[in-house]
């Protein structure tokens, strides 16, 4: 009786996960040419100065750290990215929570709530940054409103006091739909046995917050605080489109002031070196939110 061939492959699956390295080629091949290449290339160009060209670039060696720092226009610009941060990701945590312990429950229009509130998350922030700016204008709806109500009229945009909780308005109003359902996928993993057995000893609503709605949404929490931290430490389109960084510089971001220093005064290296201070400060986040994820895993 002849003996069956054993059907030959070009691909040897036996051979110590040379398959495996074969099928993730194509991925690893555009990881490296539009992530990883990127970024040593950017963190090359903020050693030089000069134009893309490569017979344009010189080495400057930490010059271009040097002009940061002892730039004034640079801390302002990280003074202002920092109160629009913490601005932004403590009301984009607080509000989405109460809202997800609200709408996790059997109320009427739950769905409906829970699209309504979704929905300006996958709205185009240009789009919706050019809505706010027709509406917090000084002729706008809102100054309309007011004088309505016998208030007058305010500069929203113009003034140094009101153009920056604008922006962080906007924000807020963005992120909240994605963090809601970030927390209501959360609330899907405490058992619901905990509550049953909190009731059964008599504990409070507010009681079973805090000692097991919280504790069970800790890897949740630090995971929404983390990307919205990233969110607002890369926003630029909001900026863009309302103030323009203004009024005296007031609603600067660290990537409008990268966007600025790159494309209207041509400092490229002098950019890449902001810009790789914000790469390092988003891989921070990053950083805690894998090792806080780490620890849960071994708890």
């Amino acid at each position: 009786m002849a003996l069956e061939k054993t059907p030959r492959t070009l691909i040897d699956f036996d051979n110590d996960g040379v398959a495996a390295w074969i099928f993730l080629a194509p991925a690893l091949l555009l990881l490296g040419i539009f992530v990883l290449y990127p970024i040593v290339y950017l963190f090359y160009l903020s050693f030089t100065t000069g134009s893309f060209t490569r017979a344009g670039i010189h080495w400057v060696g930490l010059n271009n750290y040097w002009r940061l720092l002892l730039n004034p226009d640079f801390w302002q610009v990280l003074e202002n990215t920092l109160y629009f941060t913490l601005a932004t990701v403590i009301p984009s945590l607080l509000l989405p929570l109460g809202l997800a312990v609200l709408l996790d429950r059997a109320i009427a229009f739950r769905d409906l709530l829970r699209a309504a509130y979704f929905l300006p998350s996958i709205t185009s922030l240009v789009a919706v940054g050019l809505g706010w700016r027709w509406l917090f204008q000084m002729e706008g709806p809102l100054n309309q409103w007011l004088e309505v109500l016998g208030i007058a009229p305010i500069p929203w945009l113009s003034s140094t006091v009101w153009a920056m909780p604008v922006l962080i308005l906007l924000s807020i109003w963005k992120q909240l739909g994605f963090n809601l359902v970030v927390f209501l996928a959360g609330l899907q993993t405490i058992p619901v046995s905990r509550y049953e057995a909190a009731e059964l000893d008599g504990a409070a609503p507010w009681q079973q917050f805090w000692h097991i709605t919280l504790p069970g949404l800790r890897p949740t929490l630090i995971f929404a605080a983390v990307t919205t931290a990233i969110f607002t430490l890369r926003s630029f389109e909001q900026v863009y489109v309302i103030t323009g960084g203004g009024p005296l510089n007031t609603t600067n971001l660290l990537v409008y002031y990268i966007y600025e220093q790159a494309f209207a005064q041509f400092d490229f290296g002098y950019a890449a070196a902001a810009a790789t201070l914000l790469l390092g400060a988003t891989l921070v986040l990053v950083y805690v939110q894998l090792r806080a994820g780490r620890e849960d895993t071994e708890l």
